[in-house]
């Protein structure tokens, strides 16, 4: 028996996700509060698992599902070759895998507005930032260690401890360690 699926994203932990499949009756709904610059959303990752032969994935829009073109088209094409009908309702566009050549000069030119738009929110962000650095009100990220918290790790280190144990105890990822333990050598 086919299933009505839902996913839902929103870029944040703070937006509301209920407008985007509002009136539609789903089976289930997946819904992943994250950003959609990439695949590696745990939601999605199991919506896609979750749906079977003959089910309908509905999405509330195509920039909801993707950012970049070619996870989209990917994506797509992965579902309808697996029988799995995937509906956008913002667009009201239907992929089934008989799809005419139009839907799928639609699909490509919507996803690449898409990824336009991202391109564009990132170039934004990234002169913000170059501004904001030239005022002197923008000082990046707080360390994740102060420098007594770097000597001790070092200590530790150096006296035969486990980076692995060591950020751990810090709790902190063992990249985070290398790279403070790089700068503090600086």
């Amino acid at each position: 028996m086919s299933k009505q699926i839902g996913y839902v994203r929103v870029s944040s932990v703070d937006q509301n996700t209920g407008r985007q499949l509002e009136g539609i009756a789903l089976d289930k709904v997946f819904t992943d509060k994250a950003s959609g610059k990439s695949r590696q959303r745990p939601q999605l990752e199991a919506c896609l698992e979750y749906l079977r032969d003959g089910d309908t994935l509905h999405v509330h829009s195509i920039d909801r599902f993707a950012r970049n073109l070619q996870d989209l088209l990917t994506l797509i094409s992965d579902l309808t070759s697996r029988a799995v009908t995937v509906q956008f309702h913002k667009e009201g566009l239907i992929f089934t895998g008989e799809d005419s050549p139009f839907q799928r000069l639609q699909l490509q030119i919507i996803g690449s507005m898409a990824e336009f738009e991202r391109a564009m929110i990132r170039e934004r962000q990234r002169e913000g930032i170059a501004l904001a650095k030239k005022e002197g009100k923008y000082k990046g990220r707080k360390a994740a260690l102060d420098a007594a918290q770097i000597a001790e790790a070092r200590e530790q280190i150096n006296a035969g401890g486990k980076v692995a144990q060591v950020a751990r105890d810090l709790g902190i990822s063992r990249q985070t360690l290398y790279n403070a333990l790089e700068r503090a050598a600086h």
